[in-house]
């Protein structure tokens, strides 16, 4: 039995980050359509986008799909009202306290799913009685964990302390991370730099090639003064490094960033001015593939490593 694809009434325990910049309506339905749980990123959207998004979503496919809600963002409320309008089975919330809204999502009969990045945090969300739990590592992209607890160590201390399913995330993006992640306690997974780089990603095509590029030690946690995000290293990222490094405040790494940086990098594809965020699972991507390829050979991997475990002696 799986409790994640029972929950989600999915296929596979696949689920596609709601990534701002990259997951709109395109990615969700093809990630939905091939068996895995498609995301709608609400984080880079205003309302009436994020219902335009919804209202495609809905023509392209006729499979579960949700929307990743980060809940400090100015319009939390206004997109928990629209979900709660658009009949939105499944909604994921990051970066906020899951408290405020679980309850009023859960009375209007959405599944409720919340990211968090320590053993705390995931207490606190069972508290509030969601229905099952992202824990993210600091190998993800995007914003991060202050506490730079890796996955491999997150998700059996999670998995210890908490009773409702738990999905895993944060340096997955291939058939074999999938087992490593169950095999630690997890029954799913949560993906997104490898969708980032998916056909139907709305990321810029300059993004998507750079992300091919990419080895090890390419992506670095930075802006911990703000917030900790992992970002691929480019002129911006030296600049904030080497700002930080100097002990520069608040106001000055605020000034630097300014506004728009990501949608600069990720959406606009300028590569030495924008934010790049990506994982370091990066490092194993080389190409530019369908929702549908990547599930597929996702999935294929995972059973042949399965296959290649149980024949393991020692």
């Amino acid at each position: 039995m799986n409790r994640i694809t029972q929950l989600l009434g999915i296929k596979y325990p696949i689920i596609q980050g709601g990534m701002i910049w990259c997951s709109g309506w395109k990615l969700a339905s093809a990630v939905s359509n091939s068996g895995g749980l498609g995301l709608i990123g609400s984080g880079s959207m205003n309302p009436d986008i994020l219902l335009e998004h919804i209202t495609k979503c809905k023509n392209a496919t006729n499979k579960p799909f949700g929307v990743n809600i980060p809940l400090i963002f100015p319009f939390a409320e206004e997109f928990v009202n629209i979900v709660i309008q658009e009949n939105i089975k499944v909604v994921f919330t990051s970066a906020g306290n899951p408290s405020k809204w679980t309850p009023l999502l859960k009375e209007n009969g959405i599944t409720v799913v919340h990211v968090v990045a320590n053993v705390k945090s995931a207490l606190k969300c069972e508290a509030s009685n969601v229905d099952a739990i992202v824990a993210e590592g600091f190998e993800a992209g995007g914003h991060n964990g202050k506490e730079e607890t890796t996955t491999m160590v997150l998700i059996p201390m999670v998995k210890k302390a908490i009773t409702i399913p738990l999905i895993a995330a944060g340096g997955i993006g291939t058939g074999r991370g999938m087992l490593a992640a169950m095999a630690l306690g997890a029954e799913g997974v949560q993906i997104g730099s490898r969708f980032v780089a998916s056909l139907e990603s709305s990321a810029h095509a300059f993004f998507k090639n750079k992300i091919l590029e990419a080895t090890d030690g390419d992506t670095k946690l930075s802006i911990k003064s703000l917030t900790p995000v992992r970002l691929l290293k480019n002129k911006f990222f030296e600049e904030i490094e080497a700002l930080e490094n100097k002990g520069a405040s608040h106001e000055e790494v605020v000034n630097l960033l300014g506004k728009g940086r990501s949608r600069k990098g990720m959406f606009e594809g300028d590569l030495n001015e924008g934010e790049l965020e990506i994982g370091q699972i990066s490092g194993l991507i080389n190409k530019i593939e369908s929702a549908e390829e990547i599930i597929s050979t996702i999935i294929s991997e995972y059973f042949q490593a399965k296959n290649e475990l149980s024949n393991l002696e020692f």
